[in-house]
C-alpha cells in the first residue's frame, strides 16, 4: 500500500493521468462522433476523368491538386455536397472576382459534376450529395410547420420571412431561394457557402432539413391573398409604394375633386 501510494504522489503520475484521459477521450470521441455524409462510391474512371476536368477549369485558382492558393481556397474535405452546389449553380467556374460569387448559367452537365466531385470526394471525407429521400417533400411525415418554425428561426433574419433574400455587410447578399432546387437548398445547409452558416446533421437532421425545403416549396406554390406581393420584401416595400404612388394618386383626385366642387 505504502508503494502504491508512493507512486501516486510521483510528479509524473498527473502527466501519466493526463495522457490516458485523453487517449480514452479521443478514442471515445473517434467511435462515437458523428461522421460526415460521404459520397457515393464512384469508379477510378469517374474520378479520373474528374481530375481531368478540374485541373483544366478549376486548377487556376484551387491548385492543380486543390491545395488551394491565393486566389481560392483548399478544396480538400469540402466533400462532394459542396461541388454539386458551386457547380449545378453556376457559381463556379466564377466568372470574376467579387465580394460575392452570384448565380450564373451552369457550364457542365450533371455527369461532369458528378466526375469533378467524385475527385474532390477522393482527396479527403466531406459531405456527400442528400439521399433522395430527404429531398422528397411529398414523403410521409414530412412537417411543413415544423419546417416554417426551423426557417424562421435559423433563416429568416437573412433571406427574408418569405425566402425572397436580403441584403447582407459589405456588399453581400442573401440570394432568392425561390425557384431554386431542392437538392441546392439542401447542400448549401449542408455545407454553408459563403456567408452561409453550415447546419450539419449534427445539428439540424436530415428530415429537418427536408422540412424547411417543404415550407419553402409550399410557400412558393401558394397564391397571395392579399394581392401583389411587391416582391415580399416587408413593410419598407409597401411605404415606397404608398408613398411614390398611392399617396401622389390620392393628392392629385383630392385637387381635381376641389377644382371640380368650385
Amino acid at each position: 500500500m505504502r508503494t502504491l501510494a508512493a507512486r501516486r504522489r510521483h510528479p509524473a503520475a498527473i502527466i501519466l493521468l493526463l495522457l490516458v484521459g485523453l487517449l480514452i477521450t479521443g478514442g471515445a470521441y473517434a467511435v462515437l462522433a458523428p461522421k460526415p455524409a460521404q459520397a457515393s462510391l464512384a469508379s477510378a474512371d469517374d474520378i479520373a476523368e474528374g481530375t481531368r476536368l478540374f485541373q483544366a477549369n478549376c486548377a487556376t485558382c484551387h491548385g492543380m491538386q486543390a491545395q488551394g492558393t491565393a486566389a481560392g481556397p483548399s478544396l480538400v474535405g469540402v466533400g462532394a455536397a459542396a461541388v454539386d452546389f458551386q457547380v449545378m449553380t453556376g457559381r463556379m467556374p466564377m466568372a470574376a472576382p467579387g465580394i460575392q460569387v452570384m448565380r450564373n448559367n451552369v457550364q457542365f452537365s450533371q455527369a461532369q459534376s458528378d466526375q469533378m466531385a467524385a475527385y474532390v470526394a477522393s482527396l479527403g471525407p466531406g459531405p456527400g450529395k442528400p439521399a433522395a429521400e430527404w429531398l422528397d417533400i411529398n414523403a410521409e411525415g414530412v412537417d411543413i410547420a415544423r419546417g416554417g418554425n426551423i426557417y424562421r428561426v435559423n433563416c429568416a433574419m437573412c433571406h427574408n420571412f418569405a425566402g425572397s433574400g436580403g441584403a447582407l455587410t459589405r456588399g453581400k447578399e442573401a440570394p432568392s431561394l425561390m425557384g431554386v432546387e431542392p437538392i441546392h437548398i439542401y447542400e448549401a445547409m449542408l455545407t454553408g457557402p459563403q456567408s452561409m452558416p453550415v447546419f450539419s446533421d449534427a445539428n439540424l437532421s436530415p428530415e429537418g432539413k427536408r422540412d424547411v425545403i417543404a415550407f419553402l416549396k409550399n410557400y412558393e406554390q401558394s397564391n397571395n391573398q392579399g394581392g401583389h406581393n411587391l416582391g415580399n420584401l416587408g413593410p419598407v416595400a409597401d411605404g415606397y409604394f404608398l408613398w411614390l404612388l398611392a399617396m401622389p394618386l390620392m393628392v392629385g383626385l383630392a385637387v381635381w375633386l376641389g377644382r371640380k366642387a368650385a
